[in-house]
């Protein structure tokens, strides 16, 4: 491993680096369509998953965070990784989510927060409302958190923005090899 994990206050908050994920699963929408009861482990026998918590779909924050993932480019177009989505929105809102952002990544519709609490990121808003805190795991074929980043945004961790380049970084440390920068394109 890399080492790359991003620390929050106390540093306890969702699975640590080296921990094993849960086989958790749910309904999953994919850009083309397709929705299904699909279980992590399903999706980590194609690839390794970055695994994405955010809050819900079309609010500010989580629209500037899928579009940094999306115009990124690499994220979507290097064969090696598949990210993944996770909030409380449901399947429909999620379907319109990845049309209207044209988005090239599955969401996880989460509405009990059963992902999120199996990862440990469950957050109460203002001590109020439940819903994910914003964090990223990347998750290996054995179910291994090979690096995390989970938000510590000073008032309401849901605030916090992923650091899409820190997140690039780790993740292509961990996956081994450098295919060399493709800059969105497929080779």
């Amino acid at each position: 491993m890399a080492g790359f994990e991003n620390r929050t206050k106390g540093g306890s908050d969702g699975l640590a680096v080296g921990e094993t994920a849960p086989d958790v699963g749910g309904t999953l929408v994919r850009p083309d369509g397709g929705v299904t009861e699909t279980p992590l482990s399903a999706l980590l026998a194609e690839r390794p998953v970055l695994l994405c918590f955010y809050t819900g779909d079309f609010s500010p924050d989580c629209v500037r965070e899928w579009c940094s993932f999306r115009d990124f480019g690499w994220f979507a177009s290097d064969d090696r990784l598949q990210v993944v989505g996770v909030s409380k929105s449901s399947a429909s809102v999620h379907r319109r989510f990845i049309d209207r952002l044209s988005l090239g990544f599955p969401l996880y519709s989460d509405s009990d927060l059963e992902i999120t609490r199996a990862f440990g990121v469950e957050y109460r808003a203002f001590g109020l409302v439940r819903r994910s805190k914003r964090s990223c795991f990347l998750v290996d074929e054995s179910r291994t958190v090979r690096y995390r980043w989970v938000g510590d945004h000073w008032l309401d961790p849901t605030r916090a923005a992923p650091p899409v380049g820190e997140i690039y970084d780790a993740v292509r440390a961990e996956l081994g090899g450098d295919e060399g920068d493709r800059f969105g394109f497929r080779a």
